[in-house]
């Protein structure tokens, strides 16, 4: 049986359409109809996989936070050993720094002989002055021996045990030093006191002292020697009916901030007891 005319007639209409509407699409001309036929499909897709991401964070969330929660800790961990060890630095550098300024403290007064001494505590008592070292009569540190830190005087060792001794600070008010004045020349007695203020009385009324004059010991009485800095005079007062000027003194020694320190070991401080007990 031969195909009707009509049906080659609909064959070749609709071979003329397909490629007109391919010709159509290949020009870009159908590419609105395509895209809004297109949208809703990719709508209703982007809806399913979104529901599908949240589906799936809330069942992995547990397992999430478990992990984070780990990785801060570990993280918290990490910071504070990092941490220690910039302090340890900080620690090894500033002690550094101490131990060559109090090098080169000792090379300036090499007639000296010096035992270096950790600061290891601080007499509680708010009315005496006191620090312990952690050097003792094993080291060869004896009752008497001055004590003197990068910046100046510090004390005298007054107590001592095996491995530890006791220094007397020029703050406390049983301390007394014999200083000498700069550049006046002239020679006093300096005190501690309660309140760690340091005071120089019975100055002559001749006397020519300046704030910012500098205060050194004397070496007079053999109870420290000569020539080591105590620190500056604050203030100077003078009263018209008294028969003696006195001074305030600025320590040059910051005592709060003691951590170690130097014994002069070959200095023998005079014991003037029995002669001041004969009297």
């Amino acid at each position: 049986m031969r195909p009707s005319r009509n049906t080659n007639y609909q064959l070749f209409a609709m071979i003329a359409v397909a490629a007109g509407i391919l010709l159509l699409a290949l020009g870009g001309y159908l590419a609105p109809v395509f895209n809004s036929a297109i949208d809703p499909i990719y709508n209703v897709q982007g809806w399913l996989y979104t529901r599908f991401q949240a589906i799936q964070d809330f069942i992995n969330a547990p397992v999430n936070i478990a992990s984070l929660r780990q990785e801060n800790a570990q993280l918290r961990a990490e910071n504070a050993q990092l941490q220690t060890e910039i302090v340890t630095l900080q620690q090894q550098v500033t002690e550094g720094e101490l131990l060559s300024a109090l090098l080169d403290f000792a090379r300036a007064r090499p007639e000296n002989a010096y035992q270096a001494a950790g600061v290891i505590g601080q007499d509680p008592s708010p009315f005496l002055h006191y620090i312990i070292i952690n050097r003792g009569s094993d080291d060869g540190i004896r009752r008497g021996m001055p004590v003197v830190s990068q910046q100046g005087l510090v004390g005298r060792v007054v107590q001592v045990t095996a491995t530890a001794a006791r220094v007397e600070l020029i703050t406390d008010p049983g301390s007394q030093v014999s200083v000498r004045m700069q550049p006046s020349e002239v020679d006093g007695l300096l005190s501690g006191s309660v309140t760690t203020q340091l005071g120089i009385d019975l100055i002559p009324l001749d006397a020519n002292l300046q704030s910012g004059d500098l205060v050194f010991t004397s070496g007079i009485g053999g109870v420290y020697p000569g020539n080591i800095l105590v620190g500056q005079i604050s203030n100077v007062r003078r009263e018209a009916t008294a028969l003696f000027q006195t001074a305030s003194v600025q320590p040059a020694v910051d005592f709060s901030r003691l951590e170690i320190v130097l014994i002069i070991v070959n200095f023998q401080p005079l014991d003037l007891s029995p002669l001041l007990d004969s009297e």
